[in-house]
């Protein structure tokens, strides 16, 4: 009698849902991890969580009502760590073949070179050496030979290798380049001087661009919205677009304004770091005054963000422990740590600056000396004020340390990690550093059980594709690598004292993004009150084969309870 009551109760006090999903197995996310059956939504948010029968008696003949047939739904997939404006244009002047070794990077530069007129550069972005099967720059000389009368950059994150025409266009030669050792480094040969055609944060060396079209705002647009819809194909909600700059944000702000933003976007705005701290700190401010701080779930500029080191994948991430001689990197001198772009009283201030005006800080920060010099930055900042509530973030994060986990758990650090890279580039890295130095690489079980909030993300840089794309941004591929840790071309786990739980893997693109961005009470859960971000996938991942776990496919996803994929 009680229990008939209280259902009668429950159903006077809600109204008439909009959409229910009933008869699958919802996995909530909530502080238990509790399993339902049904769902409602009713504007835009979650009316009631709970049995088929319970939910079941909040439609009228206005529902719209899905029989999920045992199938299971997650909250809206967030992913930490996009480049999504880059990304969608990536391919707009041509098609990029997929490299996998130095014969089709050369193959690419001979079609361009027969392609474009003589002169005109050749630029060839975000192909990484731990992804080549020779785990290798190519050669100024094959350079040279394969575009002998255009200046090629073969540019890998920061760094980039450089033909012989490349390098006397951009005044690098035996002599020092102004600026080398604090903004940039240029490998030369140790017997000759010559130069290597190795630079390090090439982007401030280099004196050419890319030839091709140039992109109206409309072709922006266009790219952009095919890129969310792909996102949204594979359970993406939110999305967090890392380096954006006014150009950026007015393409976000305008599909929001049409109604055609199909993510919600937390915007991380990007500052040049070498700047007098003045400028920075006037940036700061005016992003901080701008009506896009105040909190709107579809669009909010709420991060800034700074490069404070170089990159794993190139050879310049700045380590604790010299990096050592490799053939792999082109790295000859054998005290060479990295490169680290911002001194520590000007990380600090920049640190300060940021979170004393609620706007969250992150950096690009890859190696373990630069973790070190980040996390410190942010403990000196919070020894003037709290600053967990303001989330000071890292991004990427890959090379740790206890000491430095620990700092993170004291001082209230998040991170947005990408098990991409693990996968992706773990067999180059292991090749190169060994397994000792790789023990706290992407330490996910260490920094769940430490209470260190981290987040999962793809750096999703080039192409349309979740698959396709050089930084696969497919969630549940992102998933199956925390669980088990496993690189490409090897059939050995990397540190698999490190994998996670199903559940923590759920809740890494889940709630725990929605925290790094404040949004832990909107959405990240499927709770009543929350933001109605749902995906339906194909299988039980909680229960399939963990390999299975890879190859989940969504076949709805809802933003704010409306339809926004439907598989074919």
């Amino acid at each position: 009698m009680l229990r008939a009551s209280i259902l009668l109760l429950f159903t006077m006090t809600l109204p008439a849902a909009d959409l229910i999903l009933h008869h699958g197995r919802v996995v909530t996310v909530n502080k238990d991890f509790a399993m339902a059956e049904a769902v409602a939504v009713k504007d835009g948010r979650i009316e009631a969580v709970g049995s088929n029968a319970e939910i079941l008696r909040l439609k009228n003949a206005h529902t719209t009502v899905v029989d999920l047939g045992g199938k299971t739904v997650l909250p809206g997939l967030i992913d930490s760590h996009v480049h999504s404006t880059g990304a969608s244009m990536y391919e707009f002047d041509h098609p990029i073949p997929d490299m996998n070794t130095i014969a089709d990077v050369l193959a690419y530069v001979r079609s361009r070179a027969a392609t474009v007129a003589p002169g005109e550069w050749i630029t060839l972005s975000q192909v990484f050496i731990t992804r080549l099967r020779e785990q290798r720059y190519p050669t100024r000389a094959e350079l040279d030979e394969a575009a002998p009368r255009n200046p090629v950059a073969f540019r890998t994150g920061p760094d980039a290798s450089l033909n012989s025409l490349a390098l006397k266009l951009s005044g690098i030669s035996r002599g020092p380049f102004p600026g080398e050792g604090r903004l940039g480094k240029v490998e030369r040969d140790p017997k000759t001087g010559e130069p290597t055609g190795i630079v390090r944060n090439a982007l401030r060396l280099i004196a050419g661009r890319a030839s091709g079209r140039t992109p109206t705002m409309d072709d922006r647009r266009r790219r952009l919205k095919m890129l969310l819809a792909d996102y949204n194909s594979v359970g993406i909600t939110s999305i967090v677009e890392r380096t954006a700059g006014d150009d950026t944000v007015e393409l976000f702000r305008s599909l929001k304004q049409s109604g055609e933003l199909t993510c919600r976007t937390f915007i991380t705005y990007s500052v040049d770091p070498q700047q007098p701290i003045e400028k920075i700190e006037g940036q700061i401010g005016k992003l901080a005054a701008s009506p896009l701080h105040r909190y709107d779930n579809m669009l909010w500029v709420r991060g800034v963000k700074v490069f404070l080191d170089g990159g794993m994948l190139t050879g310049s991430a700045y380590m604790l422990k010299p990096w050592g001689v490799s053939p792999i990197y082109s790295i000859t001198d054998p005290n060479y740590r990295g490169m680290l772009y911002i001194e520590p009283a000007k990380l600090f201030q920049i640190a300060r600056a940021a979170l004393s005006r609620d706007m969250q800080l992150t950096a690009h920060t890859v190696g373990d000396g630069a973790v070190r010099a980040l996390s410190t930055a942010y403990e000196e900042v919070s020894n003037e004020f709290p600053v967990r509530e303001k989330r000071p973030c890292i991004s990427h994060a890959n090379f740790m340390t206890m000491e430095d986990i620990e700092r993170m758990r004291r001082v209230g650090i998040v991170a947005d990690l990408q098990p991409a890279w693990l996968r992706m580039d773990g067999a180059t890295l292991t090749k190169h550093f060994g397994e000792e130095r790789l023990r706290y690489f992407q330490p996910y079980r260490t920094l769940f059980a430490r209470g260190v909030v981290v987040g999962g993300g793809s750096d999703h840089m080039q192409k349309i594709g979740n698959l396709r794309s050089n930084n696969p941004y497919n969630p549940f591929l992102g998933m199956w690598t925390t669980l088990v840790r496993r690189p490409r071309w090897t059939e050995k786990p990397l540190v698999p004292e490190e994998g996670i739980t199903r559940e923590q893997a759920i809740r890494f693109y889940t709630i725990n993004n929605a925290y790094l961005t404040f949004e832990e009470k909107e959405k990240g859960s499927i709770e009543a009150g929350k933001l109605a971000d749902l995906v339906v996938i194909d299988r039980d991942i909680l229960r399939c084969p963990v390999d299975e776990v890879k190859d989940v496919t969504v076949e709805r996803t809802y933003l704010g309870g409306k339809l926004v994929y439907r598989r074919p």
